[in-house]
């Protein structure tokens, strides 16, 4: 079973720039399939943020994509989403999940908790 590994951005200070780094072991990137970023604020539901399949093929979350971006290192089997401009609203514990649709998740990673403080 693929467990998906996640980077720890840990505490981040408001107005700066947050990069989640998803590390896929074992399966290369350059399948079909979608690696996703999933962010659950506290007492609040699932909130999926943007994926990437391919080179070309990026995908964000409308209300987010002014702040997001996405990019992938092949060489390294590693995806990233980045927040610009985070507010305190973007605490919350952040997930990589990958599946063969941007609602299909068969891969997930345990969960990093990201603090928004000054």
């Amino acid at each position: 079973q693929v467990r998906l590994q996640e980077s720890d951005p840990g505490l981040v200070k408001p107005s700066e720039t947050l990069s989640f780094t998803c590390t896929v072991p074992g399966v290369s990137l350059t399948t079909n399939t979608f690696w996703s970023s999933i962010s659950q604020a506290p007492g609040k539901g699932l909130e999926w943020m943007g994926a990437t399949r391919d080179t070309v093929n990026n995908y964000h979350n409308p209300s987010l994509k002014s702040r997001t971006s996405i990019s992938r290192d092949t060489s390294n089997n590693q995806c990233t989403l980045q927040v610009r401009s985070v507010t305190p609203q973007d605490t919350a514990v952040y997930y990589c999940a990958g599946g063969n649709g941007l609602d299909e998740y068969e891969y997930w990673g345990q969960g990093a908790q990201v603090t928004v403080s000054s």
